[in-house]
This record gives structure tokens, C-alpha cells and sequence, in this order.
């Protein structure tokens, strides 16, 4: 699979967002109230985590943006966009999901091949990419396994090599590695800065983990509980690469204490009007 930009993300200027958020609100049919008045600016080749408190409309922001769901107010405006053949527009989106959502009586292959398949590639034409994007995953020789016959980590790396197949320029990531065990955590963790710093891709990923968050990112977004909206944007200064030495920093330390005081601060801010 071809890298889509070496360009370092540390390099990258959000000066030119790839997506911005104004003014979002969501209000469901039961009359809850998810998102209000949400405004975020996402620059290309950000690695930016969105933190907050369980029912805070993290999910709902990633499920905007991706298109799954409609904003109540507010608009959604993107830096740029290609057309598919029909001349609708497309803005080259990979969805990770928190289960990896595999169709069990398919194999390995089918299920990454899904998303090639429902734009009428054949499974002959599709078989490269998505022989690259398992490789991409360290799947290599899995192609013909059955979900049953994998472990958690590898299913999720199906997940993302299925939201990977189609090479898009930004991955949505909602919570992929909260169910993992934290050996597994870690190590998917590792794999997917290494994947970001190649391919250069955009990424917003959903956690409740403040070590995770300051981790991986460069920019974590602290989110207020419902309705939710920003409450502190902090910049994760920290060089990449990063590995386990990272983890044990005073550097780290120090990000993961402002990060918690934050959150704790969101969890206790009074409700917007």
C-alpha cells in the first residue's frame, strides 16, 4: 500500500483544516440533547483524540463527520473534496469501530474486501489492495481465516485493515482497543502511530483513556459532559516516535496530569444553555 503522504505530521499546519466543525448541535428524537453548539478544526495530518466522560457525544462527533449521522444545527465544512462517479462528493473516510463488527461466516479476505466489493470491484480486481492493506496490519497468510479462529487484537486489525483498503485520508477510530488487554493495548497502540507517521493520514480517535490520549496524539480535544461541547484543546508537544520510554518520562507524566485535571474539570462543569 502506498504511502498517501510522507510528509511528517509534525510539520503539518492545521492553518488549512481538512474538516471544521461550527457550531454543532444534535438533539435526538427522544429529545436528548448529545452535542451543543460544538465548534473544532481538524488540520491534515493531525493525530487529535477526543476526551470526555461516557455519553459526552464523542461517538456522535465521529458519526457527523463520517457522515453516518446529520447534525441538528451547525455545519460541517471540508477542505477539500474528490467526486465518485456519480459526481457525489467524497472525502476519502475509514471508520474504525469499538467492535471490530466482522461477518463471522466470512473469511479474513471478505471482510476487508466488503468495502471494494460494495463499489462494485471484483474480488480479482480488488485482490492486491486488499492483500497490501493485511500486510499494512501485520495479517500477512490470514487472508483465508475465519474471524472464530482469531484473536481480539487480530480482529481489530482486520477492522483497520478493512477502513484501510479503501487508502482514505482520514481514519475515524471509535475507542478501537478499550476491550484489549493492556499488552495488546500497547502494542496496537505502537503500530498505529507507526502506520500514521507513514501514510499520513488524518486521525480523530474516541477514548476514555487519558494515557492513551496523551500518548498518541499531538492535539487532545477534552470534551464536557452532555450536552457536549469543548472545554480545553491541549497540544501534546512530545517529538514522535514514540515508544516506552515515552511512557515513564517526566514529559509524559506532566501532559497526563494536565489531562486529567482537565477531564476532571469537564465532568463537573455545569450543563450549557
Amino acid at each position: 500500500m502506498e504511502p498517501l503522504d510522507r510528509t511528517p505530521p509534525s510539520q503539518t499546519s492545521a492553518a488549512q483544516p481538512l474538516v471544521s466543525l461550527r457550531d454543532i448541535s444534535k438533539v435526538f428524537s427522544n429529545g436528548t440533547v448529545a452535542l451543543k453548539d460544538m465548534s473544532l478544526d481538524i488540520g491534515a495530518g493531525e493525530f487529535v483524540s477526543l476526551l470526555g466522560p461516557s455519553g459526552c457525544g464523542k461517538s456522535t462527533v465521529l458519526r457527523i463527520i463520517s457522515g453516518l449521522g446529520e447534525p441538528s444545527s451547525g455545519e460541517i465544512r471540508w477542505g477539500h473534496a474528490t467526486r465518485d462517479r456519480h459526481g457525489h462528493e467524497e472525502h476519502g473516510i475509514g471508520f474504525v469501530f469499538q467492535e471490530p463488527t466482522l461477518m463471522p461466516w466470512a473469511t479474513v479476505f471478505k471482510n476487508v474486501w466488503l468495502p471494494l466489493r460494495l463499489k462494485g470491484k471484483s474480488r480479482r480486481a480488488a485482490r492486491q489492495e486488499v492483500m497490501e492493506a493485511l500486510a499494512t496490519v501485520g495479517l500477512d497468510g490470514f487472508a483465508d481465516a475465519y474471524p472464530r479462529e482469531l484473536s481480539g487484537g487480530m480482529k481489530m486489525r482486520v477492522s483497520i485493515a478493512r477502513a484501510l483498503v479503501t487508502r482514505p485520508k482520514l481514519l475515524l477510530m471509535d475507542e478501537p482497543f478499550a476491550a484489549l488487554d493492556e499488552i495488546t493495548r500497547f502494542k496496537l497502540n505502537n503500530d498505529l502511530l507507526h502506520l500514521w507517521e507513514t501514510f499520513g493520514w488524518t486521525v480523530i480517535f474516541v477514548t476514555h483513556s487519558v494515557f492513551e490520549s496523551v500518548y498518541l496524539s499531538n492535539r487532545i480535544v477534552v470534551m464536557a459532559s452532555r450536552p457536549g461541547r469543548v472545554v480545553e484543546d491541549i497540544a501534546i508537544d512530545a517529538p514522535y516516535p514514540r515508544d516506552d520510554a515515552f511512557r515513564t518520562s517526566v514529559v509524559y507524566n506532566e501532559h497526563c496530569r494536565r489531562a486529567s485535571e482537565s477531564l476532571h474539570a469537564a465532568m463537573n462543569a455545569p450543563a450549557a444553555t
